[in-house]
C-alpha cells in the first residue's frame, strides 16, 4: 500500500484563513482555486481539520463555514502576510498623519517582537517598498479629526476651497476618508447637495465638529455610496462604448 503524502501544514493554515476571513458559505471549488489543489484533496483536508475539533460546518456542494468561537494564535503569519502586513505599514508611515504614521511603525514594531527568527528579514529588510507622496503637506494634522468623527458619526461643517479658491460652506455626514499616492479625499454625504461627494483634505480650510449625529448608519451610506460607483462605473463604460 503507497503511503498518502504528507498533508501541508501550511495549507490546513490557508483553509482556515479563507474560512475565518468570509462571512458566507465557501464551496470546496473556491478552496481549490484560492489553494490551486485539487477539490478532493480539499474534501480531504477539511475531514482531516474537523477531525482535529476545528468547527467547520458544512458539506459538499454547499460550502464550509467556520466557527464563530474559533480563532488561531493571532501572530501565526505566513511569509506573504507578514510582506502585504510591512508593505501596508510601509505606506501608512509614508501617507498617514503623524498619528495613523506613528500607529503603523508601532505595530511592525509589535509584530517584530513576536515572530519567528526565521521571519525577522521580511520587517528589516523587506522585499517591498511604497512610493513616497507627491506632496507631502498636506493638512494631515486634520485628518485625525475626520477620522475620529467618521468614527463617532457626528456631523461635520466644512469651509472648503474650491479649485477658483472660493471658500463656501457645507454641512456634511462624513462616511470614510479615501487615500491615493498624491492626495486625500473625504467622502461624505452633503447636506446642501443632497449627495455624496468628494472632499480634497488640502482644500478643506477650517472644520468644525458638531453636535449632531448623521442621519443613518454609516454602513448603510457606504453601501450607498458604493452603489452609486458601480452605477457611475456602468454608465461611463456604456458611454464610452
Amino acid at each position: 500500500m503507497i503511503a498518502e503524502p504528507l498533508r501541508s501544514t501550511d495549507r490546513l493554515f490557508q483553509i482556515i484563513q479563507i474560512l475565518r476571513r468570509s462571512s458566507r458559505p465557501v464551496t470546496a471549488r473556491m478552496l481549490s482555486e484560492e489553494l490551486e489543489v485539487s477539490i478532493r484533496t480539499i474534501y480531504r483536508d477539511v475531514a482531516h481539520l474537523i477531525g482535529q475539533r476545528v468547527p467547520i460546518s458544512g458539506e459538499a456542494g454547499v460550502g464550509y463555514i467556520l466557527g464563530a468561537g474559533y480563532d488561531m494564535p493571532p501572530l501565526a503569519l505566513l511569509p506573504a502576510e507578514l510582506e502585504a502586513i510591512v508593505l501596508g505599514a510601509q505606506w501608512v508611515a509614508a501617507h498617514g498623519e503623524k498619528e495613523l504614521s506613528r500607529a503603523a511603525l508601532d505595530v511592525l514594531a509589535k509584530i517584530a517582537a513576536v515572530v519567528s527568527p526565521a521571519l525577522q528579514p521580511f520587517i528589516s529588510i523587506p522585499s517591498t517598498a511604497t512610493k513616497l507622496p507627491l506632496d507631502v503637506s498636506q493638512g494631515k494634522d486634520d485628518r485625525a479629526s475626520l477620522r475620529a468623527a467618521i468614527r463617532a458619526g457626528i456631523k461635520l461643517r466644512l469651509y472648503y476651497r474650491d479649485q477658483q479658491g472660493e471658500v463656501t460652506e457645507r454641512k456634511v455626514w462624513p462616511v470614510v476618508l479615501g487615500y491615493s499616492d498624491i492626495t486625500c479625499m473625504l467622502i461624505a454625504w452633503c447636506e446642501l447637495r443632497q449627495g455624496f461627494r468628494h472632499f480634497r483634505t488640502d482644500r478643506i480650510h477650517a472644520v468644525e465638529i458638531l453636535d449632531e449625529k448623521i442621519g443613518e448608519s454609516r454602513s448603510r451610506l457606504l453601501q450607498r455610496w458604493k452603489a452609486q460607483r458601480i452605477t457611475a462605473l456602468a454608465q461611463i463604460t456604456t458611454e464610452a462604448g
